[in-house]
């Protein structure tokens, strides 16, 4: 702390003087931002429809009451393409992710040029949300089911390698050591020093994964990547609140299950 000499003795302080004005300044200019990006939002914020939002909640929700059951014969198979769609790209990406976080970690890849490609598809993966994948895949090879399982196991694969690597970085040398002792090649060190200490991890991940892949994929469908979206993005274009609450509840039950399955592999592996 510093220390100032005053008529009546030592004076301890917290801050100097001019650390004390440089943090009043950054609140200053912090407070200057803050106003002015609020300023923006509220020049382009209609407030009309803000202060009526609440009626129209209301009303929409009264249109949505009861939801229609009968629709429910026709989401039995949305249901399944979703969870197809979740499982599928969660094993592609595991798959892709698994040599990925191997040359992303530094105890186990070959060179530092080969760790930067790594690490580079690793950020690629993680920096474009899944409906975005999901958006350009629709483009290129068309709609469905497929280009839903490509954009999810393309948004997982940095997710799963990034965890993976990490847990690789952290398994303990000795073994690898006492291994490489005996002779060992490099594929046998990685079969036998790095593999099994990696593997609880590796369960956790996917299962994780495949959790939030879940909740991903039951909104591919608004862009046309299959599953149960594809119900909803029709019946909210034909105004069909019945229809449509009863697709929310079937999701919101679909998330629960995956959570309750996920939850028990969890503990099991663990």
């Amino acid at each position: 702390m510093p220390v100032f000499s005053t008529d009546s003795g030592t004076v301890w302080r917290r801050r100097t003087t001019a650390s004390q004005w440089a943090i009043w300044a950054c609140w200053l200019v912090g407070t200057a931002i803050v106003v002015y990006c609020a300023k923006l939002v509220s020049d382009k914020t209609v407030w009309f429809f803000v202060l009526d939002a609440g009626t129209q909640a209301a009303d929409m929700a009264s249109r949505m009451v009861p939801p229609k059951w009968s629709y429910m014969d026709k989401l039995w198979r949305a249901v399944w393409d979703t969870i197809n769609i979740a499982t599928l790209g969660t094993i592609l990406a595991i798959a892709m992710a698994f040599p990925v976080a191997f040359l992303a970690a530094r105890n186990t890849t070959p060179n530092r040029a080969v760790r930067a490609i790594a690490l580079l598809v690793i950020v690629s993966s993680r920096s474009i949300n899944s409906l975005i994948w999901a958006l350009m895949l629709v483009a290129i090879i068309g709609p469905g089911v497929f280009a839903g399982v490509l954009a999810i196991g393309l948004r997982s694969i940095g997710f799963c390698a990034k965890l993976l690597y990490e847990a690789i970085e952290e398994i303990d040398e000795t073994q690898v050591e006492a291994i490489t002792a005996t002779g060992a090649s490099g594929g046998q060190k990685l079969a036998f020093g790095v593999l099994p200490q990696i593997l609880p991890a590796f369960a956790g991940i996917t299962v994780f994964r495949w959790d939030i892949n879940i909740r991903e994929s039951t909104v591919l469908g608004l862009v046309g990547a299959g599953g149960i979206g594809l119900q909803l993005d029709a019946s909210i274009s034909t105004l069909a609140w019945t229809q449509v609450s009863l697709i929310l509840l079937v999701i919101l039950a679909t998330v629960i299950v995956s959570e309750w399955v996920s939850a028990r592999v969890r503990h099991a592996i663990i």
